[in-house]
């Protein structure tokens, strides 16, 4: 169940991230403006109101999903802008959307239970993990990864710095 879980979640993420690039190219062609981050960003609660499926995934994980659309407009633009081969955004098939990412880990419902073994993911649960190595510090992202049939999940971290022994 927690793997239907996993496939409904990124499904409906690369739905959105579809949606969201299909809005932009449509405001673009048929009304010569642009859509921003912020007026889709704004969108995302009536989406949730709407279509129930989207109530179980986190507000941020869909907020990190239009920002990703932002983010491949930007780098298309700048592309443009420099003169080099654009390559326009694409829309994203089943096998090319393959993550979703909790922006801010510690706040969203992602927590590591029962030493270590198990991590709480909002809206799918409580998912056994295997760390290779013992998380330091606090977690900051958490991004959910699907790699063919394996799931991962990569945490970022922040740390205290420890400094460099001197060097003569």
């Amino acid at each position: 169940p927690q793997r239907r879980d996993l496939d409904k979640t990124l499904m409906l993420c690369r739905q959105l991230y579809n949606a969201a690039l299909q809005e932009r190219r449509d405001a673009y062609k048929k009304a010569g403006r642009t859509v921003g981050f912020y007026e889709q960003k704004r969108y995302l609660p009536e989406i949730r109101a709407e279509l129930p499926e989207y109530k179980h995934i986190h507000s941020q994980v869909l907020q990190n999903v239009i920002e990703r659309v932002d983010l491949a407009f930007k780098g298309f633009f700048r592309r443009v802008k420099a003169g080099q081969k654009a390559g326009y955004p694409r829309f994203k098939g089943k096998g090319r959307y393959d993550s979703f990412t909790f922006p801010q880990a510690y706040e969203t419902g992602v927590k590591l239970q029962d030493g270590g073994r198990r991590v709480l993911l909002y809206g799918i649960g409580s998912v056994k993990v295997k760390l290779h190595r013992p998380l330091e510090g606090k977690i900051k992202t958490a991004t959910v990864k699907r790699e063919g049939e394996h799931w991962y999940i990569i945490f970022i971290t922040e740390v205290d710095p420890k400094p460099l022994p001197p060097s003569e």
